[in-house]
Formats: structure tokens, sequence, C-alpha cells
């Protein structure tokens, strides 16, 4: 038997996405998820999703790293769960609840394109870590949770960042244990430009990925917290696609916090593993 999926790509994060309607979430354990992710042998993704009816207006995303462990929540595959559900009429639209293991969230197709939003509520504001060193071209760092884990840092230049070596340090460093964090660097915009930098390491992926949704509204609202830069903000990330972030910055929280980005639908087909 075969299982028919559906290649989604978030500003470059990519994913393997399952109908939950033929596909349930008990017939993928981490071994079949490490197989379909795998970018030699299987489909390749950063993660697998399972999308299944939630009820009147409202989906299940089931969400799952690379290594074939379980997340909280991924803003990229909630962008792309939210136009593939409106693709297979999963929902009536316009607007979607999107039930994740980090909460529910609402959602939205932006345009007749690629582009969705997506709702996170109120965030708490990252805080500046104590106890881990600043290395060369690191001007300062903070930690908060948008669904998981993520630590921002401030850097001069994003292309100096070696952050295979770099991230995978700070990820497993043991001020973040014991879930461990994502590692987010960003940058100020090149000269003449608008949208700052991002680079991340994502844990469960444990490399570089193309673009990390949640560690963005991370990194818009350390900006926001340091004074650095108000928000709305405007990101590029590795994939090269724009992520836009939003919020109302109210003491120690953001409400109202908007996530703008790419969920495309790159191809479609059948898997044999």
């Amino acid at each position: 038997m075969k299982t028919a999926f559906y290649k989604m790509s978030g500003s470059g994060n990519d994913f393997v996405f399952l109908d939950g309607r033929k596909h349930g979430v008990d017939q993928w354990p981490a071994q079949r998820i490490r197989a379909a992710c795998d970018r030699r042998e299987g489909i390749g993704g950063d993660g697998l999703v399972v999308l299944e009816p939630a009820g009147p207006g409202a989906v299940r995303m089931h969400y799952f790293n690379a290594d074939g462990g379980r997340a909280e929540m991924c803003g990229n595959a909630a962008l792309c769960s939210t136009r593939l559900a409106a693709r297979l009429k999963l929902f009536p639209g316009p607007d979607l609840d999107l039930l994740t293991d980090a909460g529910p969230m609402r959602t939205r197709c932006a345009g007749p394109g690629d582009l969705a939003e997506l709702n996170l509520g109120s965030i708490t504001m990252p805080e500046d870590v104590a106890g881990v060193d600043l290395e060369p071209g690191e001007t300062r760092m903070a930690l908060g949770t948008v669904g998981v884990p993520h630590l921002v840092v401030l850097v001069d230049d994003i292309e100096a960042v070696n952050v295979r070596v770099r991230g995978r340090a700070l990820r497993h460093h043991s001020a973040f244990q014991p879930k461990g964090a994502n590692a987010n660097f960003v940058a100020p915009p090149p000269a003449g430009e608008h949208r700052w930098r991002i680079r991340t390491f994502e844990r469960g992926v444990e490399d570089e990925t193309l673009a990390c949704g949640t560690g963005t509204v991370a990194a818009a609202l350390a900006l926001a917290g340091w004074g650095v830069r108000p928000l709305p903000t405007e990101f590029v990330s590795r994939g090269g696609a724009p992520l836009a972030v939003r919020a109302t910055i109210d003491g120690p929280q953001s409400r109202d916090t908007w996530l703008c980005g790419e969920g495309r639908l790159v191809f479609e087909g059948a898997y044999p593993g």
C-alpha cells in the first residue's frame, strides 16, 4: 500500500504532509517518520505533519520533527497546514481553528497565493540570558517560548555565524536543559534594505533549517523588548522568502501576535515506505 503525501514549504522549511482522514497518526511510529523525512532515501523534510478534521471550522495538526519526536508547535508547519487544509477542504473558511499541542490557534489564508497568517495570541516576552558567554560578533541573547523554547542571539554579521557549530553548542548548553532550545541568530538588514536576517539551528532536525516561523516570532519580540527594532518587523530567512511579525507589546507580554508567511505546495505523490 502506498501512502499519498503532500510536500509543503514554508519559506524553505519543508514538511511531509498526510491527510489524517486516510492515514492515522498511530500508523507513523518514529522510525517510519525518520525514513520518510530522510533526504536521500525518503521524501525529505524537516518534519512530518498529519492533518485531521476536529469539528466545524477546526483542524488538528499533529507535528513531528525529522527525528521522529513529537513537538508542540511549528510556525511554518502551521502556515502550511492552513493552506493545505483549505486545498483539501478540511474547513469551510475563511478562518480556521488550528489545534496544536501548544494549544488552539487561529489561522487564515492570506489572499489567493501561498501566504497564510497565524495568530499566536499572547506570548511572554523573551528574557535576557545569564550564564552563557557571548562569542565575538554576538551582542546579546534572550530566551523565550513560542510554542517551543527559542534562544535569540543578536549578531553583527549573519554570514559570519557558523550556525551548525555555534547553534549546536547553544542548543545543548546546560543553561537550556533538559529540553534544549532552538538557536536563532538575527542581524540587521544590509544597507538599503529593510528586512532583518535570521538563521536557525533547530532541535529535532539537529541542523540549520531554511526557516523557522516560531523562531522568527521570538526574534521579533526580542528585538522589540531590547528597543532595537519596533514591531511590525519583516525578516528574510535562509530560504529567501519573507516572514512578517506584528503584535502589540503590553509590558511582559505581547498581545494579538501574528506571523505571516508562505505555505506553498511543492509537489504531491505516493510514498511506498
